[in-house]
């Protein structure tokens, strides 16, 4: 019996759906308008502070008519979705297919599906107009350093980067000051390419502050609903 050839086992074939996932991403995506990309620990209980003020920061943003992007699981995934829907914004979610099975949070109102990593982290770049990084893992540590790295290297023009809790974060920024810094890893201007905040209203303030003083004609201005 002879072989039946699958195409779609090629490595060629890769390409169609990385093609796929980046034209359906754009897509749905750009229709969003103004838009804020939420990380954080997938393990943070509902009953955690930072579960608390994620879901509060949310709501808060989807108050002033920005959505809200998520990675779509448990955890402070959950928590932003829970606040952005309850506020009556767009709660989105950006769902990655991984073997440890990730089912999307019941708070979703827009599901986006994604085999690879790499498209999905493209999707939280494009469309927010900042990130606000809750206490996690390596994956939150990941999104974090590669957007900074991004504005470092004028990859991407500078956006608002919002680490929340600065007791959580307080000793990987000392150890960049004591560490990178001091020994000549970084440039004192690079500690600048991120805020560390504890309350929704200052994650708030601090993406008013940078859009307001940007030049009217800047592709990055928010819409006047700010």
């Amino acid at each position: 019996m002879s072989r039946i050839y699958d195409f779609t086992k090629e490595e060629p074939w890769r390409i169609f759906r990385i093609m796929a996932e980046f034209v359906d991403g754009f897509d749905e995506l750009s229709k969003i308008g103004d838009a804020v990309t939420v990380f954080g620990s997938a393990r943070t209980k509902p009953a955690d502070k930072y579960y608390k003020l994620a879901e509060e920061t949310a709501a808060l943003l989807a108050r002033n008519n920005l959505a809200v992007i998520t990675g779509a699981g448990p955890g402070i995934m959950e928590a932003a979705n829970k606040g952005a829907k309850a506020a009556g914004g767009v709660s989105i979610g950006l769902n990655i297919q991984v073997p440890i099975l990730q089912k999307p949070n019941e708070f979703i109102t827009k599901l986006i599906e994604f085999r690879y990593f790499f498209c999905r982290k493209v999707m939280f770049v494009k469309y927010a107009k900042a990130f606000v990084i809750f206490p996690g893992g390596f994956g939150t540590m990941d999104e974090f350093f590669e957007s900074i790295t991004l504005i470092q290297t004028l990859r991407i023009e500078k956006f608002p980067v919002i680490l929340m809790g600065s007791e959580y974060w307080k000793g990987l920024i000392d150890w960049m000051k004591q560490g990178m810094l001091e020994e000549d890893r970084v440039e004192k201007k690079d500690l600048s390419l991120f805020s560390i905040v504890d309350k929704p209203e200052d994650v708030l303030k601090t993406i008013k502050d940078f859009y307001n003083s940007q030049p009217h004609n800047s592709q990055t201005h928010l819409t006047s609903s700010m």
